[in-house]
């Protein structure tokens, strides 16, 4: 069994350690500040009591996991760890001293497995003096519910490397896409994009809302919880989307920039969720019920953790 750290105490950190201990493996999570050890704490014990409070788990295996669980911003503490999720900020230099403290501390073998959103697996691995064992698996946040993560490899990583990372990640009942080479935003993040800037252009023309664009999406998504994608345009018909691609493209939003609308939000501090106002006026939504609404998909994968106890 492989002796898993997490460098990072931010959210996806404390998702992957959620993740790990409820697999019943020890897990050491490396961060900086007290203050943020501390926050890391209680937010994987949240993490804990909103599986327990949708029955999916009891006090039992959250102590037990929490028992697993060691926090602490000393890098001795990577002594002898094997596999390494890196998830720190998006910025080559700072990932590259965390790869220098992991190597100075971490097993000879180590792999390290960066969980960037958007940078080239290449260019973090040329950082390193084992470049191949480093490649990036991209989680989705809550990273500790949503089963997909995105691999991407780069030509220098080694087949132990890769065993090892696929077993790791079938052991934490993860379900891996793999990217054959590095693209900004890999995939989710450019569906994402696409989405966002079409809906913000929308915004923009007067033509809807955010709470309408939400609902669409909402009701479309459920197609696709049960069916592909690309199987849909498959049962369409290649003839028909493409008789609606030749109406529909020319239309589309073509920005290559941040949209004005999103500038002027910005301008305004009104910058998302954290400042109370953002696409949409966050005093009117319930956190905990949204909490609650990102994770309710993904409960039912939940059954498939070997819950320590």
């Amino acid at each position: 069994m492989e002796k898993i750290a997490v460098y990072g105490a931010g959210v996806i950190g404390i998702g992957e350690a959620t993740l790990v201990t409820g697999h019943g493996i020890p897990c050491v999570v490396i961060g900086r500040s007290e203050s943020g050890l501390e926050r890391c704490r209680q937010a994987v014990e949240q993490n804990w009591d909103d599986l327990i409070a949708n029955g999916l788990a009891s006090e039992k295996n959250k102590a037990a996991a929490m028992n697993l669980l060691t926090i602490t911003n000393k890098p001795e503490a990577l002594e002898g760890c094997t596999f390494i999720f890196e998830a720190v900020a998006e910025d080559i230099a700072q990932k590259s001293k965390v790869y220098a403290e992991i190597e100075n501390y971490a097993a000879p073998n180590a792999i390290i497995v960066s969980c960037t959103s958007s940078l080239n697996s290449s260019d973090l691995a040329a950082t390193v003096s084992r470049p191949e064992n480093l490649l990036v698996v991209h989680p989705l946040n809550p990273a500790h519910m949503v089963p997909l993560v995105e691999v991407v490899t780069h030509p220098l990583n080694s087949e132990d490397t890769l065993d090892r990372t696929y077993a790791m990640l079938k052991a934490l009942s993860r379900k891996p896409v793999t990217l054959k080479k590095t693209m900004p935003g890999f995939l989710v993040n450019r569906f994402h994009q696409a989405l966002y800037r079409e809906s913000i252009y929308l915004i923009e023309q007067g033509i809807t809302t955010a709470d309408d664009v939400d609902t669409a999406l909402q009701c479309l998504s459920m197609r696709y919880s049960s069916i592909g994608l690309l199987e849909f345009f498959d049962d369409v018909g290649l003839a028909l989307e493409a008789s609606i691609s030749k109406n529909v493209y020319p239309d589309l939003c073509a920005a290559t920039d941040v949209q004005q609308y999103v500038q002027k939000c910005m301008e305004d501090g009104h910058t998302g969720k954290a400042a109370g106002k953002g696409l949409h006026d966050w005093s009117k939504i319930d956190a905990d019920d949204y909490r609650y609404r990102k994770q309710v998909p993904f409960f039912g994968t939940v059954s498939k953790w070997d819950m320590p106890e």
